[in-house]
């Protein structure tokens, strides 16, 4: 990766990086964990107030380059990591490309040596020098948030997926600070015991705050960094957990907008997939206080695969929670929305694959309810709904429990096969009415006469209130209206 830096290009973290599950452990409770909720605001509070104002500008000091760590002997390499460090705290304006060159290119050459220095192992930074590094790092990543573009201009916001993001003018920076951070936190020579005292519950929440950042590539070193953290310090592992909750929570409940849902998700995912059983009852709560109630916001489409992953894992850790998820997706199917319909679909087949027999004659007649609403809905919703008889482990549930689901969607297949426009959904239902009658011709014929002797009893009460307002009619006629009126 660095010597993609050195070229001055971008390289996502790989697949194992942000997916690794980090080391199983007995997780012990932390206080209560406060989220900062100013709207796009200071990243850091007060304390990062207090480390911006120690950051130095051109004009309050002269920035020299350092000689390279080749260039002096071993025991001057550590007096001068700290110059550099003192190099990279000058803060420079990159909203205007023409203004301090020199000094940009010399502190992006300095973060380089430094980031080479760090990956090169060449042996461990000492205590002050480790804390003179967090603070560097915290004057330049720790800041306000630009905020979004409809609050901008006051209007209404848009739909997040039309959204052009805000790229970040001093990427080019940031980068080298964030690849620094995350070869400190993978050094095998970072001893925790040390780092703790710096990388500490503020640092996290700073770090967690910027996550709502507009620009991916920070998102993705942010997540790849926070990932690490949380597998490498067991401490801050209930800590995390917590914080990441009441951001879900204030998403939620209350701006229903932030950058950083899928990316906080992900790695949720590696998370859940390291819960050791018999799963805690902490977890079940995230489950359902936080992980079902995230299928709510409009913005869904924006994070639903990470959110759906999640959720899947949940059922394949503990089968009994099968119940439990499928009744918080019918809590939350949307009603006008096809496009969610169709995510949320795509969800309850993946959570009914790892759903067992008992659970599933728990929920089947609330699924199938649903189901039946679906294939007489949109044809897009209609034709996904019907592809649900394509899962080999579905039709085996379902085959199981014919008697009851049946009887239940019968009356769509008819109403799709009397009169879908489609030619798609029309097909699809008669396959699936075809595979009814392979399954249990004697069910099927019952459910047909059922529905015959509905539509007779039907068809005779629209009869007997056709004759009813003939009568009145009629009435009126002899009485005439007037009467009719003051009587």
């Amino acid at each position: 990766m660095f010597k993609k830096i050195m070229k001055g290009g971008h390289k996502k973290p790989s697949k194992s990086d942000s997916h690794d599950p980090p080391p199983t452990g007995n997780d012990r409770n932390s206080a209560p964990v406060m989220v900062n909720h100013a709207s796009r605001g200071g990243a850091g509070g007060t304390s990062v107030a207090n480390s911006a104002a120690m950051a130095m500008t051109p004009a309050s000091g002269t920035m020299e380059p350092a000689p390279l760590f080749r260039d002096v002997p071993v025991s001057d390499k550590q007096n001068l990591f700290l110059k550099k460090l003192h190099i990279c705290c000058f803060s420079l304006d990159f909203t205007d490309t023409m203004k301090n060159v020199r000094e940009k290119e010399i502190k992006r050459q300095t973060l380089m040596e430094l980031v080479e220095f760090i990956q090169s192992g060449s042996g461990k930074i000492s205590e002050s020098c480790q804390e003179e590094m967090i603070r560097m790092i915290s004057i330049n990543i720790f800041r306000s948030l630009p905020p979004a573009s409809h609050e901008n201009t006051g209007q209404e916001p848009t739909d997040p997926e039309e959204d052009e993001p805000s790229l970040e003018p001093a990427w080019p920076h940031l980068q080298l600070v964030y690849e620094l951070l995350l070869r400190y936190v993978v050094s095998s020579d970072t001893d925790t015991k040390v780092a703790k005292r710096y990388i500490d519950h503020s640092f996290v929440l700073k770090l967690l705050d910027l996550f709502d950042s507009e620009d991916p590539r920070e998102r993705e070193y942010l997540k790849t960094i926070l990932h690490r953290i949380y597998g490498k310090f067991m401490v801050h592992r209930p800590f995390i957990r917590k914080a990441i909750n009441n951001i879900f929570y204030r998403f939620i409940y209350e701006i229903e907008r932030h950058c950083g849902i899928g990316e906080l998700l992900e790695i949720l995912g590696s998370i859940i997939n390291g819960f050791a059983l018999p799963m805690k009852e902490e977890h079940k709560l995230f489950l359902v206080r936080a992980l079902l109630p995230l299928h709510k916001p409009k913005s869904v489409v924006m994070y639903h695969p990470q959110l759906s992953y999640c959720i899947t894992q949940f059922v394949e850790k503990d089968f009994k929670l099968a119940d439990t998820v499928i009744r918080g997706l019918l809590k939350y199917w949307p009603v006008t929305n096809c496009q969610k319909e169709i995510l949320f679909l795509g969800e309850l087949e993946e959570v009914l694959e790892a759903t067992q027999a008992a659970e599933f004659q728990r929920c089947m007649v609330q699924i199938f309810k649903q189901i039946s609403r679906c294939l007489n809905s949109s044809f897009q919703v209609a034709e996904r709904a019907l592809f649900l008889w394509n899962n080999e482990r579905i039709v085996t549930l379902i085959a199981q429990n014919r008697a009851v689901i049946l009887p239940i969607i019968f009356e769509a297949f008819e109403r799709n096969i009397d009169g879908h426009w489609n030619q798609a959904v029309h097909g699809l239902t008669a396959n699936v009415r075809k595979m009814f009658i392979e399954m249990d011709a004697e069910l099927f014929e019952e459910c047909q006469k059922r529905h015959a002797e509905k539509q007779a009893k039907a068809k005779e009460e629209e009869d007997q209130r056709e004759l009813n307002w003939k009568r009145l009619a009629e009435a009126a006629a002899q009485n005439g209206v007037a009467d009719m009126v003051t009587d």
